[in-house]
């Protein structure tokens, strides 16, 4: 029997946690269940830590049965549990084609806001090109309404509610024994399903499990050297905002901090790029976060980047001193501030001390070593337009790395659906079920803030235009307005809405310039010429830089030189003067006064903007 666990994923460098914590505890479970079928039978020739490993293998009565063929614990069939992901990139038929080619038994869907609508179609295919195969959905899109979601979709089996981990063990054996398969469902916790009769059932709810009896969900990284992979140190959110289904689960629970330490030396090892904590409230328990970041920074490989969802006003100055020693890239904050108004700050039920958390990140931003990630929510309760537009501000100007305008997301469940009549609340029928209205907002306030939201993403998250943008900003009192004015030349222009290439973008920026402030033309020129060059080791020069006034003569002659003693170059040694020009770029900007050298080999590991450093022009005797 194979039960297979499917995730279809928002991006191809995402892994799906949940199916890769489910496999590895249903495996557990097989693995206990084998053992003590196997225990009267015959004699266990590997150890208890071989019992978990690819292949490992015991006698009895004479026969050989290896993991691949491992037993649930019952003799009427073998059990599998296989992984499929899939990414937004794989078309539909790829998908229907792959599964039906494993031919799996069961199906499990692992279902979310972002993905349900890539899974609905597949549940009306799968069973006819696999009429015997039985589908179960989970996640939180489905299991705040799973009577209702059966309802809907015929050819669903039934519904995983809660925590899926023993729920998947348990329905893996139920149908590893593959009799009475309705009253043995019956015995499962945790379950809505449906019954042969076409009877709709609900099971008792199951309990948590204690997170140290989850096993580690990666033994094999091969195929994710390029993936964002997912961890989790703790299950749970103390806080009660409204809009999140995280504050209905409050029983915080932690695994312990050896299990931690020794998981992320797995990753450590094998230098895996980056490792993203999925811990809703990664610093709710001071004692569990500190000693986790101590650990970090005493075991740095210098390659790995961690990522946490943090509260930063429960930051105190003890941890400050460790974040402040840390290689700059190994950690990565992101800090839900939602908003700056206090009455929406307390009718959403957020915990939240403001100036505090400003000091936090006004500190942690001094480093120069932490990536901060801000986000915003639009469409909250109490703030309307104006309100939103002080919000922004307020966040703007704590100078994060990334600012992000997310759109308030009406989740089945949550305080937010309760109160949707109240608050006037609009929005899409259809996941991610994103605000249209409220008492607050109108949908043509909406829609100017979707504007912002691109122009913030282009002009201020890609942080490709960063010294032009601090220099444009200053011609407002408001840095929101900024983005507006930007919107509304797009719109103008019929800009929105347009794959545009990159060049492109600065050449619009350069546009709007002339039109707004015209006397200011040559200097943001210069200044687009040097955010392009900071990113980008272009050797042919874009159109919107102009005239190049670099001295070609001096050009050649600091690559002569620089062949000879690496005095601005060190570690390009073992390149010529021809690689060494090509792998860096040199310009002159004439309102600056500085001739700049750009090197790509070496860039900000927070920013990804090349190593610069300014070249005078009598450090060097002038050749050619």
């Amino acid at each position: 029997m194979k039960f297979l666990l499917v995730a279809i994923n928002a991006k191809y460098i995402h892994s799906n946690l949940g199916i890769y914590s489910l496999k590895a505890y249903a495996e557990k479970e097989l693995r206990k269940k084998k053992k003590a079928a196997l225990a009267g039978t015959g004699k266990l020739v590997s150890s208890v830590a071989e019992a978990g490993a690819q292949g490992a293998e015991w006698e009895a009565d004479g026969a050989v049965v290896t993991e691949t063929q491992s037993v649930a614990g019952v003799s009427s069939g073998q059990v599998q549990v296989e992984i499929a992901e899939y990414t937004i990139n794989h078309q539909m038929d790829q998908i229907l084609q792959d599964i039906y080619r494993r031919k799996p038994d069961v199906i499990g869907f692992s279902c979310y806001i972002w993905n349900i609508q890539y899974i609905r179609p597949f549940l009306k295919d799968i069973p006819k090109v696999l009429p015997d195969v039985k589908i179960w959905m989970g996640g939180p899109e489905v299991y705040y309404r799973a009577e209702s979601f059966l309802k809907e979709e015929p050819t669903v089996t039934g519904v995983m509610v809660g925590e899926g981990e023993a729920t998947l063990a348990e329905l893996a054996e139920v149908y590893g024994e593959a009799e009475d398969i309705d009253i043995r469902l019956e015995q499962v916790r945790g379950i809505v399903f449906r019954k042969t009769s076409g009877e709709i059932l609900h099971t008792p709810v199951r309990p948590l499990l204690p997170m140290d009896e989850i096993p580690f969900s990666y033994n094999n990284l091969e195929g994710m050297e390029h993936r964002i992979i997912y961890y989790e140190s703790s299950r749970g959110c103390p806080y009660s905002c409204s809009y999140c289904l995280s504050s209905i689960d409050k029983t915080v629970r932690f695994r312990s901090l050896d299990l931690v330490m020794k998981e992320l030396d797995y990753f450590l090892e094998r230098k895996v790029p980056q490792v993203k904590f999925v811990d809703r409230t990664f610093n709710c328990k001071k004692s569990h976060a500190l000693a986790i970041w101590r650990y970090l920074l005493e075991h740095d490989n210098g390659v790995t980047n961690f990522h946490f969802e943090i509260s930063a006003d429960l930051i105190d100055e003890e941890e400050l001193e460790v974040m402040e020693q840390m290689r700059p890239g190994l950690i990565q904050l992101e800090i839900g501030v939602q908003t700056t108004n206090p009455d929406t700050i307390t009718e959403i039920r957020r915990k939240m001390n403001l100036d505090r958390l400003k000091q936090v990140v006004d500190k942690i931003n001094g480093f120069h070593n932490i990536h901060q990630h801000l986000d915003l929510i639009v469409g909250l309760p109490y703030e309307n337009y104006e309100r939103f537009c002080q919000s922004f501000d307020d966040v703007y100007w704590m100078r994060p790395e990334q600012l992000q305008l997310g759109f308030l997301k009406v989740l089945k469940g949550s305080y937010m659906q309760e109160m949707q009549q109240e608050y006037e609340l609009r929005y899409k029928d259809e996941p991610p079920y994103e605000v249209l209205s409220t008492k607050w907002l109108p949908y043509s306030d909406v829609i100017e803030l979707k504007g912002i939201e691109e122009m913030v993403e282009i002009y201020y998250n890609s942080g490709q235009f960063t010294h032009v943008v601090e220099a444009l900003v200053e011609n407002y009192a408001s840095a929101y307005q900024m983005y507006q004015d930007l919107w509304q030349y797009y719109e103008e222009h019929d800009y929105m809405g347009i794959q545009h290439r990159r060049s492109a973008r600065y050449e619009i920026v350069l546009d709007f310039v002339k039109e707004k402030y015209p006397e200011q033309a040559d200097v943001m020129r210069e200044l687009l010429t040097y955010d392009y060059y900071l990113r980008e080791n272009a050797k042919s020069r874009p159109e919107f830089a102009g005239e190049d006034a670099t001295d070609k003569r001096f050009v050649r002659a600091f690559y002569e030189e620089e062949e000879k003693e690496r005095k601005h170059l060190p570690g390009y040694e073992q390149f010529d003067r021809n690689q060494m020009r090509k792998m860096t770029h040199l310009e002159y900007f004439p309102h600056m006064g500085k001739m700049l050298l750009f090197d790509y080999k070496f860039r900000n590991p927070l920013n990804q903007e090349a190593r610069t450093c300014m070249i005078k022009k009598d450090s060097l005797e002038r050749r050619g």
